[in-house]
């Protein structure tokens, strides 16, 4: 089976995933204890507006039409209307939804570094007493939750140091550049360095706060999967043919790490990017967990089922991405 037919019979499962997604979330918002309806109104609203308000947003009608409309428009690209913000959905999402995955992108690749460092750590110090200690520590770091982390760093590096900014997404003094919504590709290609600088400072401690705690996991794969493929036949004949130490970790037991590693970082994405969300809402991110903080807050319900459908997507597309990795990697996966 060629690498194409193997992954797209791997993206075949993609839309079914979200229409199953779509329906779940349709169902859940629906149980929320709120009126929508009358939220949207002043609170000296008669009786007679909130039922008017209600058959204007269609919530009048049995669920299953309520589904098939919104479905509907979901599919031609209409995501309602925020009845909090009163502002198009899709222009909320084209906001925050890039600010979360800059923001989780740069916290991945921050545990995945470390994760790497730490893997390999772990495995030169196999068999040494100090390998307890460092696996003391991983155990130490995977029972501290990112929010912690999050509380740590602005006490230590925004409050007490007034080292680093901990609020918003760019300085106050500045203008966002226009483009993608991705503030550091955009101010690059608008040249504006000192947009790229301030946004660059504004993201390291919540990318910090994500990439610390989900490092280990990352570390622990590694270090287990080098330990395999160091008894594996192929390790002991390169050893026989004098290749020095540090050409058979790279060149022989690294790469074959790589399909276990890949596999838990598709997993770990998406936690993080749950955790990216409260993360948000601590540092005063503007991106989707903000939004969606502010919409269960408000039950705006096109814009809960729209974050969460997101949130789906972004994740589903990761997960696609990595497979499609994987599958270029080892050649075994696209026989199954």
């Amino acid at each position: 089976m060629t690498l194409l037919a193997a992954l797209a019979r791997r993206l075949l499962v993609v839309p079914p995933i979200l229409l199953m997604a779509s329906l779940l979330l349709f169902i859940s918002v629906r149980v929320l204890p709120a009126d929508p309806a009358g939220m949207s109104l002043p609170p000296t609203a008669s009786a007679d507006a909130i039922a008017a308000a209600r058959r204007q947003m269609g919530l009048d009608r049995p669920l299953a039409a309520q589904y098939a409309i919104w479905l509907g428009r979901l599919v031609a690209g209409d995501l309602g209307r925020s009845v909090h913000l009163r502002r198009p959905v899709t222009a909320l999402l084209a906001a925050a939804v890039p600010a979360t995955i800059e923001l989780a992108g740069l916290a991945m690749a921050l545990a995945a570094g470390l994760g790497l460092a730490g893997g390999l750590l772990l495995f030169a110090l196999r068999g040494e007493a100090a390998e307890m200690l460092a696996d003391a520590g991983t155990t130490l770091l995977m029972s501290v939750p990112d929010f912690l982390w999050a509380l740590l760093f602005i006490l230590v590096f925004g409050v007490l140091l007034e080292a680093m900014p901990f609020t918003g997404r760019l300085g106050p003094a500045l203008l966002q550049p226009g483009g993608t919504g991705f503030l550091l590709l955009d101010s690059l290609l608008a040249g504006d360095i000192a947009a790229f600088r301030s946004a660059a400072r504004h993201m390291v401690l919540p990318a910090a706060a994500l990439g610390i705690a989900f490092a280990p996991p990352i570390m622990r794969v590694l270090h287990a999967s080098l330990i395999d493929v160091y008894c594996a036949d192929h390790i002991r004949q390169a050893r026989l043919r004098g290749l020095s130490p540090t050409r058979v970790l790279l060149c022989h037991a690294l790469p074959n790490t790589a399909r276990p590693v890949l596999k838990l970082m598709a997993v770990q994405f998406g936690l993080l990017l749950g955790g990216a969300l409260l993360v948000e809402e601590i540092f005063a991110y503007p991106g989707m967990g903000a939004l969606l903080v502010d919409a269960l807050r408000n039950a705006d319900l096109p814009v809960i089922q729209a974050v969460a459908l997101a949130y789906c997507a972004v994740v589903l597309g990761i997960r696609a991405l990595v497979a499609g990795l994987r599958l270029a990697l080892d050649p075994r996966l696209r026989a199954r």
